[in-house]
């Protein structure tokens, strides 16, 4: 007969994964459930960015978060939404979007 350590242990590693492998099926959904950025750049470091992701505000984030990669390292940078010369790379991206 099973100890009931046993079958605790059993039913916690079966409940353990099933939470991981909902949450790597959200996440592969490319779903977030919370803001990506922390903190903000408002540096101008516009010729060093590759590409620029705009994620608009949701019901996870109340902010809009700007994230450029970045050419040599491919590191991810949060840039500050509010800084003039990112809002003049939005400006220039929604522009060729149109076209």
């Amino acid at each position: 007969m099973m100890s009931t350590k046993v079958i605790a242990l059993s039913i916690g590693l079966l409940l353990a994964c099933l939470v991981v492998s909902e949450g790597m099926s959200v996440r592969s959904l490319g779903l977030e459930l919370h803001c990506r950025c922390i903190g903000t750049e408002s540096k101008p470091i516009g010729r060093h960015i590759e590409k620029v992701e705009l994620i608009p505000a949701n019901s996870h984030c109340d902010d809009t978060e700007i994230i450029a990669t970045l050419k040599r390292t491919g590191q991810e940078v949060c840039l500050d939404p509010e800084a003039p010369w990112v809002k003049k790379v939005i400006q220039r991206i929604m522009s060729n979007r149109r076209r």
